[in-house]
């Protein structure tokens, strides 16, 4: 597949952007996902990290691997989890190879040839450091409430924990404003994040103490407090097939997806609450685990 260039940017001619995908058990989407980003403009490099793969992953990537230099593959023995992962996939990616731009795509979603282009294009257009996400979508064309997302809401956790409801928390969940081509979030997706590979590095990366779940909220914060502006791109939209290697382990997504937001409680904000808070968070955090585990095993 020939490379593609960045003929619609007169001033950005050379391909300065790094995808990095996190694989685990993708051997039903991570064709499609490599064909999509080969194809896709302006794209420097491209590293697979895959996490103890056995349903013939990494046999999908070693081919993409021998017919496309750009792409490099880490394979794991193991699943050291999301973070880990994509700290080594950005670690791996030479400095001196030109990519000012990271891209974290997940195996599920399905760049099209201009995407990454174009969001790099509103994060220089913004004149500031931005990390940025796209207008998720499934195979239907129905719109992924996570591409646009508010900081967990631990007082509403709580408040449904006292009237008796099923402990769900606060919906992040932010509608899409058609009015604003950049619409400032709280946070953004991990299926699909551009930001500046310096901005990266000086965050320090994913924090490496989430396993699985989280670690978007998380660096999406830290970049806010950074002074970065964290957007959805409402133009730039992305097909993302969800679910598709969560599937096989709902259990252990769950604990991590459970473990994770405790964490994130812990880190941003137990130092700013009570001690009868905290333990009132920690209840409403993990008295949701069995009912979410149970419609993770029902939706199996």
């Amino acid at each position: 597949m020939p490379r593609a260039t960045c003929l619609h940017d007169a001033d950005m001619t050379h391909a300065d952007i790094a995808a990095i995908v996190v694989s685990y058990q993708s051997a039903e989407t991570i064709d499609d996902c490599l064909l999509h980003l080969r194809g896709a403009e302006c794209v420097g490099a491209i590293r697979v990290v895959d996490n103890g793969s056995d349903d013939g992953t990494m046999e999908i990537v070693q081919r993409h691997a021998t017919r496309d230099p750009r792409v490099h593959f880490i394979a794991n023995p193991d699943n050291p989890g999301f973070a880990v992962a994509c700290n080594q996939g950005a670690e791996d990616l030479p400095h001196a190879n030109g990519t000012r731009w990271l891209a974290f795509v997940n195996p599920d979603c399905l760049v099209e040839i201009r995407t990454l282009a174009k969001l790099r294009a509103h994060a220089i257009a913004s004149g500031r450091e931005v990390l940025l996400g796209a207008d998720l979508v499934d195979e239907t064309g129905e719109r992924d409430a996570a591409a646009r997302r508010r900081d967990p809401d631990f007082g509403a956790m709580l408040a449904s924990l006292r009237r008796g409801d099923t402990p769900s928390g606060a919906q992040l969940g932010v509608p899409m404003d058609d009015g604003q081509a950049l619409q400032p979030v709280d946070a953004v997706s991990g299926a699909l994040m551009v930001m500046p590979r310096e901005l990266f590095e000086r965050l320090g990366g994913f924090d490496t103490g989430y396993r699985l779940h989280a670690e978007d909220l998380d660096l999406c914060r830290r970049a806010r407090e950074a002074g970065a502006l964290v957007a959805v791109a409402n133009d730039v939209r992305v097909v993302h097939i969800r679910g598709v290697s969560s599937r096989s382990r709902p259990l252990f997504v769950e604990w991590h997806k459970h473990r994770g937001l405790w964490r994130y409680f812990g880190k941003f904000e137990a130092t700013r609450r009570s001690v009868f808070t905290r333990c009132a968070v920690f209840a409403a955090i993990w008295g949701r685990f069995p009912f979410a585990t149970l419609r993770a095993l029902a939706r199996k």
